[in-house]
């Protein structure tokens, strides 16, 4: 259902942190305009943790209503608290978004069966396609193949982004679930592997500021095509390394305001990204062809 290039959007700030709308249609054009199959509103890149549930909300609305179904928008609505998963899922349905990608309950580490009880929670509570998101190395809490293949009996879990940053990982999900789920990876650094291996695609920091020669590395890995998928990646293997040279999407935010395509703008606790990362971000952009000033 969910395939291709997917980005995980930032959320555009202004100077003093404040959801500059008029930016995020322009970032959401940009994706329109260069091939990217999906967008991710208020996934951790968009900062979710540090936007109210009205802001939340509102940057779905506004994510939904500029991409006029051209692609689908899914809505970040997890939590460590079931409760504020079910309501955000609910407001994020009501606000016009195709499906919900919901992370693992992060801080409080709950077991393999709370996990399960979780996810099916949220999905009798609100009737809309859930993505499941396993990132241990955020959360310190990662969801086991076993329990992700327990979950597909469920009908309106329909897929899952896995940023264990494992390829061994990955084709064990395939084996297990690939039928019954739309896999996607979490890591852009093994994103093209784990297509060419029989994932659907990926949701992507990187296609922020590549969003092109994302949507043709991944249509080429699930084309096939393995020597072009490779090239392009090759291309965009530093911009990979160099977006989480500190705190996503701290990196990512600096890129795209030096793009022009929106302001610096980021909420503490996340700060500036420091300067003696800027020349390897740079180098990153230059590699990949990317213009900016």
């Amino acid at each position: 259902m969910f395939s291709g290039s997917i980005v995980a959007i930032v959320t555009p700030m202004q100077a003093d942190g404040a959801v500059d709308f008029g930016a995020l249609d322009r970032l959401v054009q940009f994706h329109l305009d260069n091939g990217t199959d999906g967008i991710i509103a208020v996934g951790t890149t968009g900062e979710s943790a540090t936007l109210d549930a009205d802001e939340h909300i509102e940057v779905v609305r506004r994510t939904v209503a500029k991409a006029g179904k051209r692609i689908p928008v899914i809505a970040g609505t997890g939590s460590n608290s079931t409760t504020e998963a079910i309501d955000l899922s609910h407001r994020s349905k009501e606000a016009g978004a195709e499906a919900c990608l919901l992370v693992t309950p992060y801080y409080n580490k709950p077991t393999q069966e709370g996990l399960y009880q979780h996810y099916k929670a949220v999905a009798e509570a609100v009737q809309i396609p859930l993505i499941l998101y396993n990132v241990p190395g955020r959360t310190a809490c990662d969801m086991q193949p076993e329990t992700v293949a327990r979950l597909t009996a469920i009908p309106s879990i329909v897929g899952l982004k896995e940023a264990s940053g494992s390829l061994d990982r990955n084709r064990k999900l395939i084996s297990l679930v690939g039928d019954r789920l739309s896999l996607l990876s979490g890591d852009d650094d093994i994103a093209v592997e784990s297509t060419l291996a029989g994932f659907k695609g990926v949701i992507s920091v990187t296609a922020n500021v590549a969003p092109r020669a994302m949507h043709d590395a991944i249509a080429a890995a699930r084309a096939g095509n393995v020597d072009e998928a490779r090239r392009i990646n090759d291309t965009l293997v530093p911009l990979h390394k160099a977006l989480f040279l500190e705190s996503n999407p701290i990196p990512t935010k600096w890129a795209l305001a030096r793009m022009g395509l929106m302001a610096d703008g980021i909420r503490l606790p996340l700060t500036q990204f420091s300067a003696p990362y800027h020349s390897q971000v740079i180098d990153a952009l230059r590699t990949a062809g990317i213009a900016f000033a």
